[in-house]
């Protein structure tokens, strides 16, 4: 059967599903910096045509891959009993969609200046959007727990000490171009965030 019957018969959203479903598996088994247009095709069972029609280039297909693959995160903060468990707890779920993707992926769409623009063209609305970014009303969610719980008090805590984990997260990124691993997560928390919400909330002299 040719490549022009099958896609006759796959059309629309089931065709898309066909195709974000193999740029998966290439992404899965032959990584990012191997995979191309052609095997993503191949293992669709369509031809390169199909794709350019619906992205530009490999890097905006994986993008929608990814999209389409890694668990949605829920907005459900954790509440173990302390400040610092939970900010943990946080902070791990907010990056384990990272390992999924895995590093070569991670590296290799950071090298792409599509990516780059994508980042650069959005800085404006990520500093206006800060301080009601999901992750930054979360941290304040945990913190408001731990104010009930008697920990801290939350009447000295700025927004910039409040958004600090999220930079600190980024910057590992950005920087490392590889997942955050546990042991970033954890001085992040206990090595900087936790020591500075601890003294401006007077819990430290």
């Amino acid at each position: 059967m040719d490549e022009k019957k099958k896609d006759t018969r796959r059309r629309g959203g089931i065709l898309e599903e066909a195709i974000l479903k193999a740029a998966w598996e290439e992404l899965s088994t032959t990584g990012y910096t191997d995979m191309t247009m052609e095997s993503i095709a191949t293992r669709a069972g369509t031809n390169k045509a199909v794709l350019y029609r619906r992205w530009h280039n490999k890097t905006e297909l994986v993008i929608s891959a990814i999209h389409k693959n890694i668990p949605k995160i829920t907005d459900e903060i954790p509440n173990t009993g302390n400040l610092r468990n939970d900010m943990y707890t946080y902070l791990h779920e907010r990056v384990e969609p990272m390992n999924l993707i895995g590093g070569q992926t991670i590296r290799g769409l950071f090298m792409e200046p599509f990516v780059w623009r994508t980042i650069i063209t959005s800085m404006p609305q990520i500093n206006e959007r800060r301080l009601v970014n999901k992750i930054t009303t979360a941290i304040t969610g945990i913190l408001k727990n731990a104010e009930l719980r008697g920990e801290i008090s939350l009447k000295k805590l700025t927004p910039r000490i409040i958004s600090l984990p999220l930079d600190l997260l980024q910057y590992e990124l950005i920087t490392k171009l590889e997942p955050v691993s546990d042991e970033a997560i954890t001085q992040i928390i206990d090595d900087i965030f936790l020591p500075i919400v601890y003294i401006h909330a007077g819990v430290i002299n």
